[in-house]
């Protein structure tokens, strides 16, 4: 039987099933890891577990068939010799910080392409998302910036009417004497 007429395993089909379904996380990052040992891809599984994510190796070829928007079409042409996906359901930010920590040193894992919420991004793109403060920061520096007006506007009315009573109290005073 000609080869491209075989129908696929199901050990594959069942890979590219769950290989697509990390392609649709929030975070996605690309990654070589060639040269790092088990205990260090132990190491950053668990960080990216603790971030709502994960750390995958996976074959290229499968990672191309999975790839179904365009964006990740697009990210796969990064996909050369060993291949990790990281991703993560959660805060990008602190799952782009996690990858970003095990990028230096001898046994590093070096970043090819990331994708965060469809947005192709370099490993130069993948390293300033790792320095972005993380989501409740940037929520709490937006909620004060808006507060902050609203707080200036309570405190002139405040001290506009505290000024009115005490001049209402001076004239009541004074007609009083």
């Amino acid at each position: 039987m000609p080869t491209w007429q075989r129908t696929p395993r199901p050990e594959k089909v069942q890979e590219i099933a769950e290989l697509l379904e990390i392609l649709q996380s929030e975070l996605i990052v690309f990654t070589d890891f060639q040269g790092m040992d088990v205990k260090s891809l132990s190491k950053v599984r668990s960080r990216l577990k603790e971030t709502g994510g994960g750390y995958r190796v996976a074959k290229n070829t499968l990672l191309r068939r999975a790839a179904s928007s365009d964006a990740a079409k697009k990210m796969t042409e990064a996909l050369e010799g060993s291949t990790a996906v990281a991703y993560s359901k959660g805060d990008p930010v602190a799952a782009a910080k996690a990858v970003m920590e095990f990028t230096k040193g001898t046994k590093a894992i070096k970043v090819k392409a990331g994708m965060v919420e469809g947005q192709v991004l370099s490993a130069a793109q993948v390293e300033a998302l790792s320095k972005v403060p993380p989501r409740e920061q940037l929520i709490s520096m937006v909620v004060g910036g808006l507060q902050s007006p609203i707080t200036n506007l309570v405190g002139t009315l405040q001290s506009l009417f505290g000024q009115l009573a005490m001049t209402c109290q001076a004239i009541a005073d004074k007609k009083a004497a």
